[in-house]
Order: structure tokens, then sequence, then C-alpha cells
């Protein structure tokens, strides 16, 4: 608040308001797609599968995303109301579960894409042995370490994130999982077809090498969306940090508002992708829509 106050005597920019309305209803959606896609996942059996257990960690990441800017809004409405204050110590613990869940699900985001692109890529290159390298368990056992490592970092950053020691690691892990995610795309596609060759004499090899080079692009499709919805409110962070005062960073840090929308249009774009990348996702939800009326 006190940076927001100092940045607009300092900048010119004036500051971007979304109204309330359009946060609870773009929130709202995001929620609701998630939950669609976690039910269709856990109701149709054909779907119980490594990859659609990443998916459903990251819908329940894009949930958790949503939810926290519902409550945040709320907060701040019961802040104008006077019915909470802002320096208050429950007010402040409040805050801080706020902030460790917005953590958890930039965490989660970025650790279930990393399992879905290492999915991918054992899929593609060690087609004929996957499901004996990735089965149910095992990827129950990494969505475990990765929650429990996710839950643990989002606690021990939002008690320590006004220190830069905290702040720092924090803002190179976003950058450092995408390069690390873009090396594994750039691996994928440059020996996809000199191993397509190698498996061309099996009979259903083009059938497996076109569906595994499928789901490598609906990975692509899913990184490019998280990072154009991301990384703006990552940027802010790091502004917000290290130049608060600065008269560019006041003006790029007048449009919060619009980073926050930006995160939960992840949330309803992400399911979108599913629907239309997965024929049996949407034939689940033919069935579960069918089955309401």
């Amino acid at each position: 608040e006190n940076i927001s106050d100092f940045s607009l005597n300092i900048t010119d920019c004036t500051q971007v308001v979304v109204p309330e309305e359009v946060f609870f209803t773009v929130a709202a959606v995001g929620i609701l797609e998630n939950l669609l896609v976690l039910i269709a996942v856990v109701r149709n059996k054909n779907l119980h599968l490594p990859m659609y257990y990443f998916i459903c960690s990251l819908a329940i990441s894009d949930m958790l995303g949503s939810l926290y800017k519902t409550l945040e809004n709320i907060f701040i409405i019961l802040c104008k109301m006077g019915y909470l204050t802002r320096r208050g110590d429950f007010e402040k613990k409040l805050d801080d579960a706020m902030d460790s869940m917005f953590i958890l699900s930039l965490l989660g985001s970025i650790f279930s894409l990393l399992a879905i692109a290492a999915d991918r890529y054992i899929t593609i290159f060690y087609a004929l042995r996957y499901h004996n390298i990735m089965t149910l368990r095992r990827a129950s056992v990494i969505l475990a370490i990765i929650w429990t490592f996710c839950a643990g970092s989002s606690i021990a950053i939002s008690l320590f994130s006004y220190e830069a020691a905290t702040v720092i690691p924090f803002t190179i892990l976003f950058p450092l999982m995408m390069f690390f995610i873009l090396c594994l795309y750039v691996h994928m596609f440059l020996l996809a077809r000199s191993h397509a060759k190698k498996i061309a004499s099996l009979p259903t090899s083009t059938v497996h090498q076109r569906t595994n080079m499928k789901g490598a692009i609906t990975l692509t499709i899913f990184l490019g969306v998280f990072l154009c919805c991301w990384a703006p409110f990552v940027l802010h962070i790091l502004l917000a940090r290290f130049c608060p005062h600065n008269p560019y960073c006041a003006c790029y840090m007048s449009i919060f508002h619009v980073n926050g929308t930006l995160i939960m249009c992840n949330a309803i774009i992400d399911p979108m992708i599913f629907a239309f990348r997965s024929p049996e996702l949407r034939s689940t939800f033919r069935k579960m829509f069918c089955c309401a009326r």
C-alpha cells in the first residue's frame, strides 16, 4: 500500500483498476472449469493415466490461483467496509496465508508443467517401455513429492517474503524452470524425427508417434499460455522489491490489477486446451452434461 501511494506521486501513469465484478466472474469460471476437469478424470477410468494425473495437478494449481485472487478481493472489500483493518495481527496472518496460497499455486503450476514435460519426453523417446517407466504409483509418488516441496516452500517464502535472500531465489526459480523445460522441448523436437525412423518398422509406430507429438504440442501451448499469464506478475514482484521508487517501475506497477487478472485467465484457458486437444476428455464432458440433463 505504501509503495502504491508513493508510486502515484512519482509517475504520471494512471493506475489501471479492474472492476471487482470482473475479478469474481473470471475467478468463478476458472474454478468451475478446472473442477470439471478433475471430476471428468475421476469418473472416466480410461483417463486414469499418469499424464492425466499431472494434468489434474496443473488444474489444482490453477484453482488455487483463482481462489487466491477471490479471497484477496474479499479481504480488500471487507477492509474498505471497515470490518477488517490493514495492519492488525489477524489480518497479517490472513494475508500471509493468502500469499502462501499464491506461491503454492505458482510453484505447483511450474512443477506440474515440468512433470508433464518429463512425461511427454518419456512417451516420445521410450515409447515401448513407457508403461514400465511411468506407472501410476510412480506418478503418485512424484506428485506427492512435488506438492510437499511446494507447500513447504510456499510457507517459508510467505513468512520471510520481506527478505531479499528469499525473494531472489523465488524469482530466479521461475525463469530457471522455464529454461529447463524449454531445453527439454528443444531436445525433444530435434531428436523426434530420428527416433521415429528407428521405430518406423513397428505396425503401430505411426499412430504412437503422431499421438506423442500431439501431446508435446499440447504441452508447448500450455507453456506459452503459462508464460504470458504469469511472467508479468513475477516481474511486478521483482520491481516492487528492488525498484519501487523508480518512475518507470512505478509506471509498470500501475497495471497490477491487470497482471492479477491474467493469472486467473490462465485458469480459464488451460481447461479449454484440455478439452480441445483431448478427444477422450471431450467425450467425457459430453457424457457428463448429457447425464446432467
